[in-house]
């Protein structure tokens, strides 16, 4: 039995900027995590058509330590290769944004995609959004980007460069060249170099990651150009129809299988309403590639589509990931991110109390360093998510429950708190540009609670028994609300998407714990 057809997007919820790489029979997705960890998220297939996910790369902070990073900031567009027998992952951890840009690039190895990854080679800071070309032809590798340039006036990404790399010492060699300065589309980033027929063909992402995003296609006879546009215009974009359901359509990479079908995963995003606010974030969709006569890669009408015709490959499924984790395991399942800080046993422990996820309680929602949230991806646009909580707070300033979060700025919090008066207490807080909210009534409780949220599309509810909250706007916690600026600045960006999770604060200092049962994601069809 073949794989079917490919129905997208493949990897729903937020799942930016795809590196597709084919080793043997296996292909592998390498994805954008920003602030979350691990760093890197990783997919794994047989087919394209099925995905199951293998956890994220960078676990440590020996591999990533992003302490102080700001929302949207972190693990930008990573890019998977393969030589020598080792897997090459490049990626930038982007430390600040907004009138200048601090953009250094890394690069691991591994013999195995589940690693162990080496300890991080510094690669240039010119720039965001590395890959690693390695020439068949020459034996030569190559690190690409964008180049970032800060200067009032000039365009901030300003073109593709490209520096030799030596894989023996692991330095880069020479100088960074410019290769490409991209079309009138603008904005040129993400780009990937493979080799075709004699050709250089280099791929990159253009006019911005949201409504006027496209891929565009370059070519040369040599690795430094001069690269010639193809005429024909974008490779994808969904700028011109605004009625497809899939939008935002852009930076991505290309793969070919064993027989010579060639396929583009790329980053996509599917709004509430037309041209409306995507909840669910960026995510990653797969389209067929075919080549023209004269040597032009083509996605049929050039625009992304839901339902893509498979390979011509036996299916492969994977196991369907369980709706409930009882914590059973040792470690978080790969399903499972942190924010800022990898999930250590200083703060975080399945082995503590037996089938329960003990948190200690972490610094504040506006922290950028110490925050005690554990969160899996929102990958659906009706979904249910529930926790049983176990918290015993004595201060104002502790809280623990489960949370529909954005970033920093934009979240709900169904939460049990405590006041003097009442004592312990669930209610919902809430965070809308930075402006917090309380949310009544109040419902005292004692021992352990079972809290829900619902989202359905862009609405969430908040129920504890018996007792509902909302509906709030549930499209607060979407790329396009997150995104702030300040006289023409980016003040915060919004390149994440939507995010279930379990958090506990202790602003006392003291780390007073939580314990969490049961957490249960369920897709409502």
């Amino acid at each position: 039995m073949t794989a079917g057809s490919i129905r997208n997007p493949v990897l729903p919820g937020f799942h930016p900027d795809p590196s597709i790489l084919r080793v043997g029979t296996d292909y592998y997705l390498a994805t954008s995590t920003f602030e979350w960890y691990p760093g890197v998220r990783l997919h794994h297939s047989k087919d394209l058509v099925h995905w199951r996910p293998i956890g994220g790369a960078l676990d440590s902070v020996r591999l990533l330590d992003m302490t102080g990073n700001p929302d949207s900031g972190g693990v930008w567009a990573p890019c998977l290769s393969y030589v020598d027998g080792l897997f090459h992952l490049v990626f930038t951890d982007v430390k600040s944004y907004s009138a200048f840009w601090d953009t250094p690039n890394y690069l691991v190895t591994a013999p195995a995609i589940e690693g162990p990854w080496s300890a991080p080679v510094p690669l240039h800071a010119q720039g965001f959004d590395p890959s690693m070309f390695h020439d068949e032809v020459t034996g030569k590798s190559w690190l690409l980007s964008n180049r970032t340039d800060w200067r009032p006036g000039h365009a901030w990404a300003n073109g593709i460069i490209a520096q030799q790399y030596d894989r023996d010492t692991r330095k880069l060699v020479g100088d960074a060249v410019d290769i490409y300065a991209g079309t009138p589309a603008g904005m040129t980033e993400g780009p990937h170099v493979y080799q075709r027929d004699g050709w250089y063909y280099l791929v990159t992402a253009e006019g911005g990651t949201e409504w006027f995003h496209q891929a565009t296609v370059a070519r040369s006879r040599d690795v430094l150009g001069p690269y010639g546009s193809d005429p024909a215009g974008a490779l994808i974009t969904a700028v011109h129809r605004p009625d497809l359901a899939l939008q935002k359509a852009g930076h991505g990479s290309l793969v070919e299988t064993p027989d010579g079908e060639w396929f583009f995963a790329h980053l996509t995003g599917r709004p509430l309403s037309p041209r409306g606010r995507c909840v669910l974030g960026r995510e990653t969709a797969i389209q067929r590639v075919t080549w023209t006569a004269d040597g032009w890669p083509r996605i049929d009408g050039g625009v992304p589509h839901d339902v893509v015709e498979g390979p011509d490959l036996p299916a492969h499924p994977w196991p369907d990931e369980p709706e409930t984790d009882d914590f059973t395991s040792p470690t978080l399942g790969p399903h499972w991110s942190t924010l800022r800080r990898p999930a250590t046993s200083t703060w975080v422990s399945s082995i503590a109390r037996p089938g329960h996820l003990r948190v200690q309680g972490g610094r504040s929602p506006g922290a950028n360093s110490g925050e005690s949230l554990v969160a899996r991806r929102v990958q659906h646009g009706r979904a249910t998510f529930e926790a049983t909580v176990e918290f015993a707070p004595v201060h104002f300033q502790q809280q623990a429950g489960i949370t529909a979060y954005y970033n920093s700025r934009n979240w709900y919090f169904l939460r049990v708190g405590f006041d003097e008066t009442i004592g312990s207490f669930v209610d919902v807080l809430s965070s809308d540009r930075g402006r917090v909210s309380v949310h009544g009534p109040a419902v005292p409780v004692s021992g352990p609670v079972r809290l829900r949220l619902d989202l359905d599309g862009g609405a969430l509810r908040a129920s504890y028994g018996d007792v509902e909250w909302g509906p709030f706007d549930a499209s607060i916690l979407s790329d396009e609300y997150a995104q702030e600026s300040d006289g023409g600045l980016p003040r915060a960006w919004g390149f994440t998407g939507a995010f279930f999770g379990l958090w506990v604060q202790d602003m006392t200092g003291a780390g007073r714990p939580a314990d969490f049962s049961a957490a249960t994601y369920k897709p409502q069809r």
